[in-house]
């Protein structure tokens, strides 16, 4: 038989828990007036993180085991009930060694354990609306640019599960902005269904400036296999509307512009010949007509610019109309120097050869930021793709050696973004371009997103400005910064002055500034002071983002989706199969929750236990 613990490691328990729990009531006696500048709705839950970060001045592990050997409560699952979770322990303890213990509580009743989960719970709803049926975690989706088109999506995406839709604002305007929320609202009234509207506003994002124009083609490039036979024609649309030119992005399909008047001549089953930018002759045919124009097949590799001629047998010729350039890049290997300038348009310039060596040059979006830079940093640009030492610095910007690449040649494109992990950056989350969208943003959405938060001065802005403006639009701050990181429980306090309110981890900004092997870590740490906070917490970036981009995802994808359930929300972001994306997440998460709540394991009958032994 297992000897019972002694009186004396009994009494060393109380007494450590004791000195905690003393710390924790004068940390949130000395915090009080923070406390009570909160927003009502948060005020047991400022109080609570104060207890927390008590607690986790200690490193208790050996106490969790002593505690766990005995068949109590190790700790480790008390973030929402602090103090609760102690005078239990506690309470045990004493009627161990029968020396009752007195419990000053300085704060007056405790946080108990179902009230604890109520908070969180009624701040997620709050926030993110009522969960679907079946599933208690939130799902978010970002919509794509064609969304402002696509009613049809609107209608699908709440079918399948969809609670909240964000719109990215570093992308696209008002106009398509209003379109989106117009389909939504439409889509709502014909479901049934509620579906909350999250606007991020873009922030001081450090990118990389504008590159030359690249040529002006189109390639028509058939799926072939092993043995070069075509298993998938090329599949191109033929439209009046330059704007699909632009924003085409199904796989596998190209938009090409022709003039509406021959377009409409055209009938399904016809032959269209051209002659190609390489002087090949080519064929295409027409297979089904749309609301925007007629889709054709072709089996063969073409390379269409503007002017070329198309032929159809008994109609006029049609010509294809101008559309923009391709988009141009850098080509970067280990080795190369890059120059980012201060000169925002430096990446239209030809490259330079000094001392037999290739220079290219790229601008970015704000150059102050890089007289914060400093020779020996880090720089990273296009969310890790490529990376690179500062090796030099002068008033016209950095010299960079590039020192990994994510494929032999990587491609740095213009709009990409610059991450300085080691640099201490002086930029405030809310810029003045944020200010002059915030009136639309606050008169359509629900919830404002703020990135780049850096420390509680940025949140203080936001609220300033929602409250000047006489609103109530619920805030989600984005972490994405090793700095928004290092100083999240001061951010938290200051984002519960709101009366509603969320955390997004942003892991790929995040992953990229702290080191993608401390990325585990990082966001389990935002979890547990978010679960302490009682604020809902988005989990973001690259969540199935194979399945919804390329329509199969990847192992590892599947396992990550599934931690998602630990958070309130789950993210998906754009892609042209996000429907199969919606759905799985939607399964995955129902599936997960039977099994575990938060980082508690919920022990449902389990089948593989009931089928033992096999007969």
């Amino acid at each position: 038989m297992k000897p019972k613990k002694s009186k004396y490691l009994l009494f060393s328990l109380i007494e450590q828990l004791t000195t905690i729990r003393s710390e924790m009531l004068c940390m949130s006696d000395k915090y009080n007036k923070t406390i009570n500048n909160l927003d009502p709705s948060f005020r047991e839950s400022g109080r609570n993180l104060i207890h927390y970060l008590a607690l986790r001045r200690h490193d208790i592990r050996a106490l969790q085991m002593n505690l766990a050997e005995m068949g109590l409560s190790s700790l480790g699952r008390s973030e929402m009930h602090v103090l609760a979770t102690i005078d239990a322990v506690l309470y045990t303890l004493s009627r161990i060694t029968n020396e009752p213990q007195e419990l000053n509580n300085l704060d007056g009743d405790n946080l108990d354990f179902k009230t604890a989960i109520e908070l969180l719970e009624n701040h997620t709803e709050k926030l993110l609306g009522h969960r679907s049926e079946g599933r208690h975690t939130h799902i978010m989706v970002t919509m794509p640019t064609d969304a402002a088109y696509d009613y049809e999506l609107f209608l699908n995406l709440l079918d399948r599960g969809m609670n909240c839709m964000r719109i990215n604002c570093a992308h696209d305007d008002e106009t398509k902005w209003s379109q989106m929320i117009h389909n939504l609202k439409r889509a709502q009234k014909e479901t049934g269904k509620q579906c909350k509207i999250l606007m991020d506003l873009p922030g001081p994002k450090l990118r990389t400036g504008p590159l030359r124009p690249g040529p002006t083609v189109i390639k028509l490039r058939p799926k072939r296999d092993a043995y070069g036979h075509v298993v998938k024609p090329a599949n191109i649309l033929l439209t009046s509307d330059i704007a699909y030119t632009r924003n085409a992005d199904k796989e596998n399909e190209v938009a090409i512009p022709v003039d509406k008047e021959w377009l409409t001549s055209l009938e399904i089953g016809d032959k269209i010949n051209f002659v190609d930018a390489r002087d090949a002759n080519r064929t295409m045919t027409i297979t089904m007509k749309t609301d925007t124009g007629f889709y054709a097949k072709s089996l063969k590799t073409s390379y269409v610019v503007p002017g070329t001629i198309l032929s159809c047998s008994g109609k006029d010729h049609g010509e294809v109309k101008k559309f923009p350039a391709q988009e141009n890049f850098l080509s970067l290997q280990t080795g190369h120097i890059l120059e980012l300038s201060k000169d925002i348009n430096a990446g239209q310039k030809e490259a330079k050869e000094i001392d037999n060596e290739m220079i290219q040059t790229i601008g970015c979006t704000i150059p102050s930021v890089l007289d914060n830079a400093e020779v020996g940093e880090p720089i990273v640009f296009d969310d890790g793709k490529i990376t690179g030492i500062i090796e030099g610095k002068n008033s016209k910007g950095l010299t960079i050696r590039i020192t990994k690449t994510d494929k032999t040649i990587g491609k740095l494109k213009c709009d990409k973004g610059i991450n300085l992990p080691l640099s201490k950056l002086q930029l405030p989350a809310l810029t003045s371009s944020d200010i002059s969208l915030l009136d639309f943003v606050l008169e359509n959405a629900d919830i404002v997103g703020l990135s780049f938060v850096s420390n509680e001065e940025d949140i203080k802005s936001l609220l300033e400005q929602i409250r000047s403006k006489a609103k109530k639009t619920a805030i989600v701050i984005k972490i994405e910064t090793k700095r928004g990181f290092e100083n999240l429980p001061d951010i938290l306090l200051e984002t519960m002055k709101s009366p509603s309110c969320g955390v997004m981890i942003a892991r790929g900004d995040l992953a990229v500034e702290s080191g993608y092997e401390r990325l585990a870590e990082v966001q389990e740490e935002i979890l547990w002071l978010c679960e302490a906070s009682h604020i809902p917490v988005i989990w973001a970036t690259q969540v199935l983002e194979t399945l919804a981009k390329q329509g199969a995802p990847t192992r590892a994808e599947i396992t990550d989706a599934a931690m998602g359930h630990r958070a309130e929300c789950v993210m998906l972001n754009k892609g042209p199969h996000i429907l199969e994306a919606l759905i799985a997440l939607d399964n995955i998460l129902k599936r997960m929750e039977r099994h575990q709540y938060k980082k508690t394991s919920m022990l449902h009958k389990l089948n593989l236990a009931y089928n033992f032994p096999k007969k």
